[in-house]
């Protein structure tokens, strides 16, 4: 019995690994940049190697060296990226559905490792996710992040320190290239990105408030204000004459 039950984890668990290695394939460009930036950014590769490890979210870990590089606090850096990954209380939930019954401690231990594309693959698979195979889909998913924030850290150490500086402009760039899409398909997120803007160039430049908390209070306010307007709208035009 436990050998077969053995068997099956190990089954599952390449089953899971294979499913996962287009995820890690795609995060080696992405972390490799993020060790790139965060060279720039002042953190050395223990801290750059750390941060991978232990948040493991690309946006959020792009979110947080800019921060560090505007000289926010560490509660302002530890809100902004809470808000920005809020959504992974609702993907645990909803693969908590499709998920094997598992005592609490694997759920906990694999749950760290759900983002939004290994969310995607285990969330699309058909039938009961056996637990084996979120080991193998984070796993493999993680491991090439973490590898490859490092491998980036090390490549910028080896660039020429005025190109280590200009370095920063791609944190900017990134963070365009991630929002003009959702721009393309989605009127709202024209109309959040906007207001978000409008609110922090108020909050810094205007009411002169520390840039982390401008970022956190534009975050949020833009966040509930637009969303509420969007839901009143919505409302009023279901209704009837």
């Amino acid at each position: 019995m436990a050998t077969t039950i053995a068997t099956r984890n190990s089954t599952a668990f390449r089953n899971g690994l294979q499913a996962g290695a287009s995820i890690a394939i795609g995060y080696i460009p992405i972390a490799i940049t993020f060790g790139l930036l965060a060279k720039s950014a002042g953190l050395t590769i223990s801290e750059t190697v750390l941060m991978s490890l232990l948040v493991f979210a690309g946006a959020a870990q792009y979110m947080s060296l800019n921060m560090i590089v505007l000289g926010s606090g560490v509660f302002e850096i530890v809100m902004t990226t809470f808000i920005l990954n809020i959504r992974h209380f609702l993907m645990s939930a909803s693969l908590n559905e499709k998920v094997e019954e598992e005592t609490l401690w694997k759920k906990a231990l694999y749950s760290f490792g759900i983002t939004d594309e290994t969310f995607s693959v285990a969330a699309t698979k058909e039938g009961t996710i056996q637990t084996g195979y979120m080991f193998g889909v984070i796993f493999i998913a993680y491991s090439s992040w973490v590898v490859s924030s490092g491998i980036g850290y090390v490549i910028g150490s080896s660039l020429p320190a005025s190109l280590q500086e200009s370095m920063a402009v791609a944190l900017y760039a990134m963070f365009i290239g991630l929002l003009v899409p959702s721009l393309k398909r989605h009127r709202k997120v024209v109309v959040l990105a906007g207001t978000a803007a409008i609110l922090n160039t108020i909050f810094s430049l205007v009411l002169s408030i520390a840039p982390g908390w401008s970022i956190v209070l534009a975050t949020i306010i833009s966040a509930v204000g637009i969303e509420f307007i969007f839901r009143k709208t919505s409302t009023k035009g279901g209704r009837g004459p």
